[in-house]
């Protein structure tokens, strides 16, 4: 069984958001990360990733997206053991200025360059990937 993660790789005035995830999360505390999180089990329902991506980037940092478009998939098991299924998305900012609104999950929000982010040195490989691809999107 698989945990569905989603994520938004959000995109404003040439620079994309990361948050700091908060050193309380279970996975990857204190960390620079997209925004995002997992998919609640709803039944039968449509849009699921779409809708849970746009209510965690409110819920986190206080903004709304549109134009969400597919940007990659992968897998990955947590330290604690828990297979997930990333999605990304591309993300244009609509409204509300990101700010760490949900403090149990974000400790900080940072823009950043695409240059800034393939040059930054303590970055997982899979977050460079996933802004090279939103990035070629563009």
């Amino acid at each position: 069984m698989f945990v569905v993660n989603v994520e938004g790789a959000i995109h404003r005035d040439g620079k994309w958001l990361l948050i700091l995830r908060s050193e309380k999360e279970e996975h990857a505390g204190g960390t620079l990360s997209l925004v995002g999180g997992k998919c609640e089990i709803e039944g039968v329902s449509s849009d699921i990733l779409e809708r849970t991506l746009k209510r965690e980037i409110l819920e986190e940092v206080g903004s709304e997206v549109t134009g969400l478009e597919y940007v990659n998939s992968s897998s990955f098991v947590t330290e604690s053991g828990i297979n997930v299924i990333d999605i990304v998305f591309l993300c244009h900012h609509k409204t509300g200025e990101p700010y760490a609104k949900s403090t149990e999950e974000v400790d900080d929000v940072i823009w950043m360059t695409t240059s800034e982010i393939l040059a930054h040195t303590e970055l997982p490989v899979y977050l460079k990937e996933n802004i090279k691809l939103a990035d070629k999107m563009l």
